[in-house]
């Protein structure tokens, strides 16, 4: 396989892939999937800010910035003052929006489960997806 078969085949792959989220997002009545993919980030027991979240999930900044404020003004989530830093703040679920994460995400969590446990031993390891995704961004960035 050359270059440009192997980034076609992971493009597809990517794109089925996102594919399947965005049709879990509307099947359970989830208003957006980047409102998943927020939720799905916040829902691991870390602080994120905001830009770490745009940055790590392609979420574009005045996307999440509105989604982050329809949940805070629904109680699901808190923002805090990082240390050092004027503009940027935190994001932490509240145990409402904990519950409501759960909630939203249990039977995704589910089926995600079900598949890992089929995979024996992957090709590609998440860290070396990283590493490539990575590279890609420095040359991309390169030809800007």
């Amino acid at each position: 396989m050359d270059e440009r078969n192997f980034f076609y085949e992971l493009g597809k792959l990517i794109y089925q892939i996102d594919g399947i989220y965005d049709s879990y997002s509307h099947n359970f009545k989830i208003s957006s999937p980047n409102l998943l993919w927020i939720l799905y980030a916040l829902n691991d027991g870390k602080e994120h800010s905001q830009r770490q979240i745009c940055e790590d999930w392609a979420i574009p900044r005045s996307t999440a910035n509105t989604i982050i404020k329809d949940l805070q003004t629904n109680g699901y989530l808190l923002l805090h003052q990082i240390k050092g830093k004027r503009r940027e703040l935190n994001i932490v679920l509240t145990s409402m929006g904990k519950e409501y994460a759960d909630e939203l995400l249990k039977d995704l969590y589910n089926k995600e489960k079900e598949v890992y446990q089929t995979i024996k031993e992957p090709v590609l390891t998440i860290k070396r997806l990283q590493e490539l995704v990575k590279m890609m961004q420095i040359i991309a960035k390169k030809n800007k």
